[in-house]
C-alpha cells in the first residue's frame, strides 16, 4: 500500500464523509466526529502550524491521553511533512527533557494543564521549545507565558489562513512520499537514554494493512483507545489501522471510566496487556466469592463445562450433542452475562502481548467465547511480527510469522527478524542502529526463542537474562527467570515475582502478593491484618503462596 497517512484520511473523507471516524466521551455523552469533520480539523491545525513556522522534517511533540484533536494534530504534522513524536503523559518533566532536546523540538501540543506545567518546567533546559498549544483550557485562564496558546486559537488562525490559501493543505499533502519519516517513538530508556525509533509511512502502513487483512478488519469494526498513544502498539491499533481500515476509534472520558466506557462501546477489536486481563479476572473471581451460594455453584459448574469444551468450540473442533447443549445453557446463564459485564460482548478479535499470559487465564477467556489471541512484535518492528491465526491460539506460543516476515535463529538462540515494518534507524544514534540492524536487513530482537513443529514461535526470555544453574542436580541447566516469574504470576494471589538463579544451585524468588485478592482471601477466613505489610508477613499467607 504505497500511500501516506494524510492521503488515507482524505480518501475516507471523500468516500465516506458522514461516516463516524472517532468518538469522544465528554461529560458522560459520546460526541462523534465524522471523516469530513476530521479532515477539516486536520486542515485547520496544519494551516495554523504552517503559519506558526513548523517546517518539513521538523519534530512536533504530542503529549496526552487519546483525544481526537491530538490525533488530528499528528495528522496535521504529517500533512506538512513534519514528524509527530508522542511522549507518555505520565512521564515526569525531567523525563521529557532528553527526547525534546534530542529531536530539537520547537513545537509541543499537549492535552491539559498538567502537561502544560511540564513543558513550562522543562523550557529552561529546552531553550529551542518555543510554541506550546493545549487542548483542554481548564485551569489555564491566567497563564500568559509567551508562546503558550490554546488549540482553539491555533485552529481559528488556521481556518483563516486556509481561506486565504485554499490550495496549501492539499499541495503539502501531495509533497509527501511513502518513504518519508512518519513518526518517531522513544523507547523506555531503562538501560540509558531512550532511543528514538524512526518509522516511515511505508513501515507503519504496511504492518497495519497486514494485521488488518489477517483479522479481516473493516470500517464496521469498533476500537476503544485507552492505552498511551506514545506506545507504538496503541498507535498501530488506534491510528495506523484506523486510517487503513476506516473503523471507528472511541476515546474514553478518562482512565477512571475505561471499564464503564468499554461496556458502553462494546468494541469488536480489542487489545490489552496480560495485566489488564488478570485484573478483570481477579475482580470477577472476588465478586463470585462474595456471591450467594446458588450463584457461586452455578458459576463454578458452568465454568467447569466451559474449560472442558470452550477452547475446542473456539477452535472449531466437533463437540458432542450433550456437551453442546450444556455449553449453550452456560452461555445463556453465565458466559454471555459475563462477557457483557467485561465489556466484551461484541469482541470478534482480542489480542494480548508484552508479557507471557498464564494458561489458565488464557483458557478462561477463550472458554467463555472471547477470541483471545497472542502476537509478537516491538517498537522497532512496527508491532506485527507474529500473529496467532483463528483456531490456532495457544498460551505457550506467540503465533506464526506475519505476511512479509522472515524469522531465523542465531547460534545463541536469538530471534532475528526481516520485515517491511522494520525501523529506518535510531535517531542520531548510528552505533545503536548498527548493533540491531545487519547489513543484509536482519533485526536483532534480543529475545531468545525457537519455532516449534507447528511453525509457531515460542519466546523463552531476553537473551541477556538467560543464565545457567551452577551445582546440584541441575548443574549447567539453562535458567530463564522470566519463564519462572510468569509461571508464578499465573497464580491469582501473586501480583509480581522476581526470580534469581544464574550461577546458583537453587532458584530463589521474591514475591509481591496481590493485596486485593489476598486481602479478600484473608477476610473470608477471619484473618485480621492492619495493612499490606502486616498481611504479607502472616504465616498463613506464606503457606498460601508456598
Amino acid at each position: 500500500m504505497q500511500t501516506t497517512f494524510p492521503r488515507l484520511l482524505l480518501d475516507h473523507a471523500a468516500k465516506r464523509p458522514d461516516a463516524p471516524a472517532m468518538r469522544e466521551k465528554e461529560y458522560g455523552i459520546w460526541q462523534t466526529t465524522s471523516w469530513r469533520a476530521m479532515a477539516d480539523l486536520v486542515e485547520a491545525i496544519a494551516c495554523g502550524l504552517h503559519q506558526a513556522g513548523l517546517q518539513r522534517g521538523e519534530h512536533l511533540v504530542v503529549i496526552g491521553a487519546n483525544r481526537p484533536r491530538l490525533y488530528a494534530t499528528m495528522l496535521a504534522a504529517q500533512s506538512l511533512g513534519a514528524i509527530p513524536v508522542p511522549l507518555y503523559q505520565d512521564a515526569v518533566a525531567t523525563e521529557c527533557v532528553y527526547p525534546i532536546n534530542n529531536a530539537e523540538v520547537r513545537f509541543a501540543v499537549v492535552e491539559d494543564q498538567e502537561q502544560v506545567d511540564k513543558m513550562l518546567e522543562v523550557q529552561p533546559d529546552c531553550p529551542q521549545l518555543q510554541h506550546i498549544y493545549y487542548d483542554d483550557p481548564r485551569g489555564l485562564r491566567n497563564y500568559d507565558q509567551e508562546g503558550l496558546a490554546g488549540l482553539d486559537e491555533l485552529i481559528g488562525a488556521g481556518q483563516a489562513y486556509a481561506k486565504a490559501h485554499p490550495d496549501l493543505f492539499r499541495e503539502e499533502v501531495e509533497k509527501a512520499q511513502p518513504g518519508d519519516v512518519a513518526a518517531m517513538f522513544f523507547t523506555s530508556g531503562t538501560t540509558g537514554n531512550p532511543k528514538g525509533v524512526v518509522h516511515t509511512h511505508n513501515t507503519l502502513i504496511d504492518r497495519a494493512a497486514v494485521g488488518s487483512r489477517f483479522d479481516k478488519l473493516t470500517e464496521k469494526d469498533e476500537v476503544l483507545a485507552y492505552l498511551p498513544p506514545a506506545w507504538i502498539g496503541q498507535n498501530i491499533f488506534s491510528y495506523a489501522q484506523w486510517l487503513v481500515t476506516g473503523y471507528v476509534v472511541n476515546c474514553p472520558e478518562s482512565g477512571a471510566t475505561v471499564t464503564i466506557d468499554l461496556k458502553e462501546v462494546g468494541p469488536t477489536y480489542y487489545f490489552a496487556p496480560p495485566r489488564v486481563f488478570e485484573g478483570l479476572l481477579t475482580s470477577v473471581m472476588i465478586r463470585m466469592e462474595d456471591a450467594g451460594s446458588l450463584k457461586r455453584k452455578m458459576f463454578h459448574a458452568f465454568m467447569d463445562v466451559a474449560r472442558r469444551i470452550g477452547p475446542d468450540k473456539m477452535d472449531g473442533k466437533p463437540i458432542g450433542f450433550m456437551d453442546n447443549l450444556k455449553y449453550t445453557l452456560g452461555n445463556f446463564f453465565v458466559y454471555g452475562p459475563l462477557r457483557n459485564n467485561l465489556g466484551m460482548s461484541r469482541v470478534r478479535v482480542a489480542y494480548t502481548a508484552g508479557e507471557a499470559i498464564g494458561p489458565d487465564l488464557f483458557t478462561f477467556y477463550r472458554s467463555i467465547g472471547i477470541n483471545l489471541k497472542q502476537l509478537y512484535g516491538s517498537t522497532e518492528t512496527a508491532v506485527f511480527v507474529c500473529l496467532q491465526p483463528d483456531h490456532e491460539a495457544r498460551a505457550d506460543t506467540v503465533g506464526v510469522p506475519c505476511e512479509g516476515v522472515e524469522i531465523k535463529l542465531s547460534d545463541t538462540g536469538e530471534i532475528l527478524v526481516k520485515s517491511p515494518g522494520l525501523l529506518k534507524e535510531y535517531y542520531k544514534n548510528p552505533k545503536a542502529t548498527e548493533e540491531v540492524l545487519t547489513a543484509d536487513g536482519w533485526y536483532h530482537t534480543s529475545d531468545a526463542g525457537f519455532i516449534d513443529a507447528s511453525g509457531h514461535l515460542k519466546i523463552i526470555d531476553r537473551v541477556k537474562d538467560v543464565g545457567r544453574i551452577k551445582g546440584g542436580a541441575f548443574d549447567n541447566a539453562m535458567f530463564a527467570p522470566k519463564y519462572v516469574e510468569n509461571k508464578l504470576k499465573f497464580f491469582s494471589h501473586i501480583k509480581e515475582a522476581v526470580a534469581f538463579g544464574d550461577q546458583r544451585e537453587k532458584v530463589c524468588v521474591m514475591v509481591n502478593i496481590d493485596f486485593e485478592a489476598v486481602g479478600n482471601w484473608a477476610e473470608r477466613r477471619n484473618l485480621p491484618y492492619a495493612g499490606y505489610t502486616d498481611l504479607a508477613q502472616k504465616p498463613e499467607v506464606y503457606e498460601l503462596i508456598k
